[in-house]
């Protein structure tokens, strides 16, 4: 048995035992120091947001162009353009900034005129294009699961994505696999 250990000593290691200790600390969630980054990340839809109010107040400013603009008497149309012509051999915007923003407006409705007839244009901006069909674009997928295959079983040249499916396309019937192979448009036809 071991020797009696005077109170006090018993209460003087408790208590080094209770200082000790790291579960009776508390211990904030957070750094009370942490502030938020002031640099601001815009996720994808509010990135398209500001491009399509940014395309829809460029028509808006196409619209109020010189197309709408009630001409001054004097001048003269040339081809039915927003721009005037120079009457009497001096420019009728003596302000080369504004003949400028005259040209760039006509430039505007020029290309907007032009991508009208045809259709929308495909831009980087632009989601509304069409996938890519190019072979080296296309990415086998499994004809059983739908994954990512890379790999094809030589027998049935079913894709297929890992051991699993494998031992799946072995043991299906006859003629299953060449549905399969139909469906993704890889079959043979024989006559």
């Amino acid at each position: 048995m071991p020797p009696p250990v005077p109170a006090s000593a018993d209460d003087a290691h408790q208590q080094l035992l209770d200082s000790i200790d790291l579960a009776l600390q508390p211990r904030p969630f957070r750094n009370p120091h942490w502030k938020p980054s002031q640099r601001r990340n815009k996720n994808i839809k509010q990135i398209l947001g500001e491009a399509s109010r940014k395309e829809a107040s460029v028509l808006a400013t196409q619209n109020n162009s010189g197309t709408s603009t009630p001409m001054p008497l004097g001048s003269a149309m040339g081809t039915g353009a927003a721009t005037p012509l120079p009457t009497t051999g001096s420019l009728s915007h003596p302000n080369i900034a504004q003949a400028a923003q005259n040209l760039s407006t006509l430039v505007l409705e020029r290309n907007l005129q032009a991508s009208m007839a045809s259709g929308p244009v495909v831009t980087y901006t632009n989601i509304e294009a069409a996938p890519s069909l190019h072979p080296a674009h296309q990415k086998p997928y499994c004809d059983i699961t739908g994954l990512p295959a890379p790999y094809t079983d030589p027998k049935t040249r079913l894709r297929y994505h890992n051991k699993e499916v494998f031992e799946v396309v072995r043991s299906l019937p006859q003629g299953v696999a060449e549905k399969y192979l139909e469906a993704r448009g890889a079959h043979v036809v024989l006559k």
